[in-house]
């Protein structure tokens, strides 16, 4: 005969996978991928940066951009709490200014500069074999990277989403200004 005990496992079991069901069906179609995590090689989900402002970038250690690490870091310090979150996505397309492994890229990246921020696993980000994030955030916008640091700004529902080119700095008005009005639209 079943037991309390029992009935409350089996209700726990059922309300958790409703739950991972909801949340499944609420990413936004531009977030539900998983990539791996630059440390580590963990398998991630955008989805878990559904409702959250993202700002998508594709990083390299030896650039004339890399400085812009900083600049990112900072601005993911300060609008952290109000829902932005930085993603990097280190790649090796432009000038081949990204020849390490995820591991040195990892160490580089928080020993150079401090980077908390969430990074990805290099990968493509152009070309034939483009991560499917960026083939999607390219049609999105019209806009394929055309250099390393190039950014997307994507909205808390996942729909909209704006490009700013690689010249444009983490502190430059027009970024900041567009990561603001992102913050302060709720859906």
């Amino acid at each position: 005969m079943p037991t309390l005990r029992h009935y409350l496992i089996v209700a726990a079991a059922i309300f958790a996978a409703g739950a991972a069901h909801a949340a499944t069906e609420s990413c936004p179609a531009l977030l539900d991928h998983n990539f791996p995590r630059l440390q580590d090689d963990a398998p991630q989900s955008l989805c878990q940066y559904g409702g959250k402002v993202v700002l998508v970038v594709n990083t390299a250690s030896y650039c004339g951009f890399t400085g812009q690490y900083d600049g990112l870091e900072k601005m993911y310090a300060k609008y952290r709490d109000q829902g932005l979150v930085v993603v990097g996505f280190p790649s090796n397309d432009f000038g081949s200014q990204e020849p390490g492994s995820n591991k040195e890229i990892a160490d580089f990246c928080r020993l150079t500069y401090g980077v908390k921020f969430p990074m990805f696993a290099k990968s493509d980000v152009t070309g034939a074999a483009t991560n499917p994030l960026y083939r999607q955030l390219a049609s999105a916008t019209g806009e394929r990277p055309k250099w390393n640091f190039h950014k997307y700004l994507i909205d808390r529902s996942g729909q909209k989403v704006l490009s700013f080119p690689s010249t444009t700095s983490p502190d430059s008005r027009t970024l900041v200004n567009a990561v603001e009005k992102a913050l302060a639209d709720r859906p």
